[in-house]
């Protein structure tokens, strides 16, 4: 299961640090592995699945960057 998702009573409360998104990057990879050789053999349902989970990765770390670029706009990021 993705470190993204975590129960309701916890949400709010992660740290989030290198280390995590490191993690989430390190996921992202195994992900886009998996999808690629589920391609090769034609298995498009799996294929759905790891690419919902991609999606909802990419989209947590989109929103870390945003809320980073909101929080110290004087700093420029590459």
């Amino acid at each position: 299961m993705s470190v993204v998702f975590v129960p309701k009573r916890l949400r709010g409360t992660a740290t989030i640090n290198q280390e995590t998104i490191q993690r989430l990057l390190e996921e992202n990879d195994q992900l886009i592995r998996c999808i690629a050789e589920y391609q090769q053999k034609g298995r498009a349902v799996e294929c759905v699945q790891y690419q919902q989970i991609l999606h909802r990765n990419i989209v947590y770390l989109a929103t870390i960057a945003d809320a980073i670029r909101w929080l110290y706009p004087q700093v420029h990021f590459p």
